[in-house]
C-alpha cells in the first residue's frame, strides 16, 4: 500500500486531529529549550506552533461547520484565511524581535540543544505533512465528485438549474472543504523547512563555539519564508470566494 493510500485510509478529521496533537506536543519542549538555550529561533518554533495548533482547532471546527451547512465553502475559507493571518502576524513579530537582536548584538546561544530539538521537530513535522498530503487530494476528489453527483442529479430530473445547484455546491466544496486542509498543510510543510533551518544553524554554532549571529538570522529568514506563503495563501483564498 503506497504513501497516499494508506493516508486516505483514515478520516479527513483524524490526520487534522493527529497534527494537532504533534504540534501540541512540541509546543512546550520549544518554548522551554529557546529560553533555556537563549535562542530566538527555537523560541519562534515554539509560538509558531502553538499558533498552528489554534488554527488547526479552527480548521476542524470549519469543517464540522460545512458539514451541517451543506458545503458554502464560506467557514472553510473564514478559517483558512485566520490562519494566514497568525502565520502573517507571527511573521512581523519574529523580525521585529529577530531585527532588534541582530542590531544590539547577540547573546550566547548554546548551539546543541537547538540542534536536536530542531531536527525532532523538523522530522515530526515532515511526518505530519506527509499525512496531510492525502487530504488534500482526498478533499479535491470527494468535492469534484459531489459536483459531478449534483450535475448528474440535475440531468436526471431534467432541472438544469437543480443540476447547476449540485455543481455549485460541489464546487463550494474544492474552495472552500480543501482551503483549510491547504492552509494546515502549508503551515506543516513551513514548520518543517523552519526547523529544518534553525537545526543547521544550532550544528554550525555548536562546532564553531560561536557565530551566534546565526540564531536571528535564521528566524528572521524564516519570518520572510512564512510571511511569503501567507500572502500567497490570502491570494488563493481571494481567487476562490471570486469564483
Amino acid at each position: 500500500m503506497g504513501g497516499g493510500e494508506w493516508t486516505r485510509a483514515w478520516s479527513l478529521t483524524s490526520r487534522l486531529w493527529l497534527v494537532l496533537g504533534l504540534n501540541a506536543a512540541l509546543v512546550v519542549g520549544l518554548l522551554v529549550v529557546g529560553v533555556a538555550a537563549g535562542s530566538l529561533a527555537v523560541w519562534a518554533e515554539g509560538v509558531d506552533y502553538l499558533a498552528d495548533a489554534a488554527a488547526i482547532g479552527v480548521a476542524l471546527g470549519a469543517l464540522q461547520w460545512e458539514r451541517r451547512r451543506s458545503g458554502s465553502g464560506r467557514a472553510t475559507r473564514a478559517a483558512a484565511r485566520l490562519n494566514a493571518g497568525w502565520l502573517l502576524v507571527l511573521s512581523v513579530a519574529v523580525a521585529v524581535g529577530s531585527a532588534v537582536r541582530l542590531a544590539s548584538g547577540t547573546r550566547h546561544v548554546n548551539g546543541l540543544p537547538v540542534l536536536i530539538v530542531s531536527a525532532v521537530a523538523a522530522l515530526v513535522m515532515s511526518g505530519g505533512a506527509v499525512v496531510l498530503g492525502g487530504d488534500v487530494d482526498g478533499a479535491d476528489d470527494d468535492a469534484g465528485d459531489g459536483a459531478e453527483a449534483g450535475r448528474g442529479g440535475g440531468d436526471r430530473a431534467r432541472g438544469v438549474r437543480g443540476g447547476g445547484d449540485g455543481a455549485e455546491a460541489g464546487r463550494g466544496d474544492v474552495d472552500g472543504g480543501s482551503l483549510s486542509v491547504r492552509a494546515v498543510l502549508l503551515d506543516t510543510v513551513a514548520d518543517a523547512a523552519a526547523a529544518a533551518g534553525v537545526a543547521a544553524s544550532g550544528l554550525v554554532i555548536w562546532l564553531a563555539g560561536g557565530w551566534y549571529w546565526l540564531d536571528p538570522a535564521a528566524a528572521l529568514v524564516i519570518s520572510a519564508v512564512v510571511a511569503f506563503h501567507a500572502a500567497r495563501l490570502l491570494g488563493h483564498i481571494r481567487a476562490a470566494a471570486r469564483r
